[in-house]
């Protein structure tokens, strides 16, 4: 099953965590260099959220998605979770309606705070 990270091999899982963990930090690296560009906001945007989005992924392959979501939504990481979510979505909302590059940067640090927390 794709759901249980359990009927892969630890092999496999390592292998597409370590893939889905370069790719998320490549889209980052990408999006943060498209930053710079003139309109590169919206770039940045989905970049950036891919990256994140792809850096997620890669735990899924190690813990599977069903368990990742469990741990995501305790009590205890509700709050940093919520805030991970809202920022991914107001970076991109705010990136397709012309976002100045302060707020889209503010979106992101409160984003990677919330991912590490």
């Amino acid at each position: 099953k794709v759901l249980d990270a359990s009927t892969l091999s630890f092999g496999t899982r390592v292998k597409w965590f370590a893939i889905c963990f370069v790719a998320g930090i490549v889209c980052s690296v990408l999006g943060t260099a498209l930053l710079w560009l003139p309109n590169g906001i919206k770039l940045f945007a989905v970049f950036y959220t891919l990256g994140n989005i792809a850096a997620l992924a890669s735990t899924c392959f190690l813990m599977g998605p069903l368990k990742q979501l469990k741990a995501m939504f305790e009590p205890n990481r509700l709050i940093a979770t919520i805030v991970m979510l809202v920022n991914m979505l107001s970076l991109l909302s705010f990136a397709e309606y012309g976002a100045k590059k302060g707020l889209a940067m503010l979106f992101c640090i409160l984003q990677f705070l919330a991912m590490t927390w």
